[in-house]
């Protein structure tokens, strides 16, 4: 069976992943400070400052502290920046400065295994700095158990997510210096208006639309939901957003990042 050109993908991406993870250990321990002193300067900043003006806040008919309500909302956010800068300056420096993409090319890789373990490594990215930064906000006390322990596999879920639309935008920003772009019109919007900081009830109704429309306001619900262990069936509809936004842009990736490549 002949598969098109840009969707050929073989067990050896994890050839491409297995390089990153050996060249982030070599970095690990500058790599590991941002998730570990991340969410101690929120809760400073939040728990024991902004709480004490804001005090509770309303979420699904009960008033919980403001620095829970937070809480998961920062690990959602670690996930989406950590997975999005990966294989957006992370992958384009490797691919035009370093030239490490010519050199895996030059083996019986494809090129979709390449894209591939780039995703993939961005995914893992995010399954680790969620990781530290729960070890330190469940030392606060502010992650339920055993429902919390759902929050990991979310994190690869959301990783991969935001680590395809990343990669789409690598392949179509022709400077590095442009993706202050992406950031600007898509990044920065979700992270302040995706129910990270304040309920979207909070909001004009057209902002709630639109903010229905990201990817992390799904992600937000979820792993709020999560983290108060609160599991209930109307949360498959948050996850199969994430899967199929996945879905949508993972393939769009290996295409948009072989037409950029293959001349």
């Amino acid at each position: 069976m002949n598969v098109p050109p840009g969707l050929r993908i073989s067990h050896r991406f994890l050839r491409v992943w297995r390089r990153n993870v050996q060249v982030y250990r070599k970095t690990w321990r500058v790599s590991f400070l941002p998730p570990l002193l991340e969410p101690l300067l929120y809760i400073l900043a939040f728990g024991y400052g902004l709480s004490t003006l804001v005090g509770d806040v309303a979420w699904r008919g009960e008033a919980v502290p403001y620095v829970a309500f937070i809480a998961p909302a920062l690990l959602c956010i670690a996930m989406m920046y950590n997975a999005f800068f990966e294989t957006t300056y992370g992958s384009f420096v490797r691919m035009y400065y370093q030239k490490t993409f010519d050199a895996m090319l030059a083996t019986p890789l494809f090129l979709e295994d390449i894209i591939a373990g780039e995703i993939v490594w961005g995914a893992t990215k995010a399954v680790i700095a969620t990781a530290i930064m729960q070890v330190i906000l469940t030392l606060f006390g502010l992650i339920r158990y055993p429902e919390g322990l759902l929050i990991l596999p979310l994190s690869f879920i959301a990783g991969f997510a935001f680590a395809s639309i990343g990669m789409v935008f690598t392949a179509v920003v022709k400077h590095i210096d442009l993706f202050n772009l992406p950031i600007f019109l898509f990044v920065t919007p979700m992270f302040l208006f995706g129910g990270t900081f304040f309920p979207l009830e909070t909001l004009p109704a057209w902002a709630q639309v639109v903010a229905w429309c990201l990817p992390l306001t799904h992600l937000v619900e979820l792993a709020r939901a999560v983290g108060f262990g609160r599991l209930e069936p109307a949360l498959l509809w948050h996850l199969l957003y994430l899967v199929v936004f996945s879905v949508l842009f993972f393939p769009l990736a290996l295409v948009k990042m072989r037409t950029r490549l293959i001349k």
